[in-house]
């Protein structure tokens, strides 16, 4: 959060700009949310507890960039994020019993993230332990010595304590005593040895031995669980319930050292966190600046024309989602968690229901609503080309993985993001989302024929587009062919 902390509603808006087209006023609404919970950070603990996020609700089409609005805010802000979709819950039974689950993904991500986090700064102290037991892998240690070379009358002779006995010693034979040459040899054995460890040790860290085969022992989590079953699906370690006391069971892997690397970094820094700190910590992260997305909101709204029967099913998961909104305490395997600090972003369409529709009390808990616009088709041209991850971009660099270079003309762009527009003006609205079924109709061919040694620059142009279009359909039914 430190981070972030800095950032003002205008920088949150330009880092939100580089992956979201248009929808200025949702950006604006996120971004001050945002922003108030590091000014809630700054009050004192008493007043800290009684101020409570502004939940937000978004009321636009269908690939208008809800979702991603909030995927990428979590992103920005480092903090534990889960989507779920609202209907889900009319399935799991008659007022959809399974809503508590939400908050127990939230937690789960939180722990993931928390611990990838606390991981991170152990690497440094881990990256010494794995390059030990890289070179262990390759060049064995010096062993141990064996108990058989401890002199046999002090194992085997019941009398021989007598010779601790001042000058009763030389009563008692010594059998296997070692040999100045055994020693001497044994000494030079280690010496080499040694010396052949360094060697190894100085070509790891030059990375000359990345692609040598070498067996390491591997954690098997999956041995020492037990699957309790349920709607969550728990499993419960056994190294839990024993406190400990069951060892971990290894296994045999053979991996290149590079990999070996990656997987012994992993291993050696858990063994280094202290889990019960990680998940204290996740905790509070979860609490404090969790983001619960619900999707399809509408979908639960309890409106007339619907009809009466599955009605009551709605209106019954929104009055479970409702005591999660206000908040409350969940209990998950972790601990109790509240919610009462969560922020939670409700989305959907409302194309047939309204949010008036929604119960009273969940309608008082989105108190920011904000109305995202259809996109038009200058928009639709920015998607293609303007973001970060643009989505000519994307094709571009998959072909490229083939040896192809992707050109696209600037008319082509505009011809795309008019093909996309008339679709979705004259059929289903899906928004952003039809660009991607016109971009793979587009380029069917192309991707089929590769790899291609002949095809080493393809120029797409707009003769190109409506060629690929004009040939089946008029602009007017289109969609049928995209979808």
């Amino acid at each position: 959060m430190s981070e972030i902390a800095s950032m003002t509603p205008r920088e949150i808006v330009e880092e939100l700009d580089k992956y979201i087209i248009g929808q200025e006023s949702a950006k604006k609404s996120v971004a001050i949310a945002l922003r108030n919970r590091h000014r809630r950070n700054q009050l004192p603990d008493d007043m800290k507890e009684e101020i409570t996020p502004k939940n937000i609700l978004m009321i636009g089409p269908t690939g208008c960039g809800k979702t991603e609005i909030a995927r990428r805010l979590a992103k920005i802000m480092k903090a534990p994020f889960v989507k779920v979709e609202a209907t889900k819950f009319t399935e799991v039974g008659y007022v959809g019993r399974d809503v508590d689950s939400i908050i127990r993904d939230l937690v789960e991500a939180s722990i993931h993230l928390t611990k990838q986090t606390k991981m991170a700064e152990k690497y440094e102290m881990a990256d010494k332990i794995v390059e030990d037991l890289i070179v262990d892998a390759m060049i064995p240690g010096a062993q141990k010595e064996p108990a058989s070379s401890v002199p046999q009358p002090q194992q085997n002779n019941p009398w021989a304590f007598i010779s601790n006995i001042p000058g009763m010693g030389q009563y008692i034979p010594q059998q296997n005593q070692p040999q100045p040459q055994q020693t001497e040899t044994k000494n030079d054995d280690d010496n080499s040895n040694q010396l052949a460890r360094e060697q190894v040790r100085q070509q790891l860290r030059d990375g000359l031995l990345e692609e040598q085969m070498i067996d390491i022992d591997v954690v098997d989590n999956t041995a020492n669980t037990i699957d309790v079953g349920g709607n969550e699906s728990m499993s419960i370690s056994i190294g839990n319930i024993f406190g400990g006391a069951v060892p971990p069971r290894t296994k045999k892997r053979r991996v290149k050292v590079k990999d070996a690397r990656k997987i012994l970094r992993d291993q050696e820094a858990q063994k280094l966190l202290d889990m019960d700190q990680v998940t204290s910590d996740a905790i509070e992260n979860a609490e404090q600046n969790g983001i619960v997305f619900i999707d399809e909101i509408d979908k639960i709204a309890d409106d007339s024309s619907y009809g009466h029967g599955p009605g009551v099913s709605r209106e019954g998961v929104q009055r479970d989602i409702l005591p999660i909104v206000e908040g409350s305490v969940v209990n998950t395997k972790y601990g109790p968690v509240k919610t009462d600090h969560m922020l939670f972003i409700g989305a959907g369409a409302f194309h047939v229901s309204k949010p008036t529709d929604l119960i009273p009390e969940l309608q008082g808990r989105f108190p920011i609503r904000v109305e995202l616009s259809n996109l038009t088709q200058e928009d639709l041209r920015n998607i293609l080309t303007v973001p970060k991850n643009a989505l000519i971009k994307q094709h571009k660099m998959l072909l490229a993985t083939e040896g192809c270079d992707l050109e696209f003309t600037d008319d082509a762009v505009d011809e795309i993001a008019e093909i996309a527009y008339i679709s979705n003006e004259t059929n289903e609205n899906i928004g952003a989302r039809r660009l991607h079924t016109v971009m793979e109709k587009l380029l069917e061919d192309i991707s089929f024929d590769l790899p291609d040694p002949e095809m080493k620059t393809v120029t797409i142009d707009k003769e190109y587009v409506l060629k690929k279009f004009e040939d089946k359909v008029s602009p007017y039914d289109l969609d049928k062919y995209l979808l």
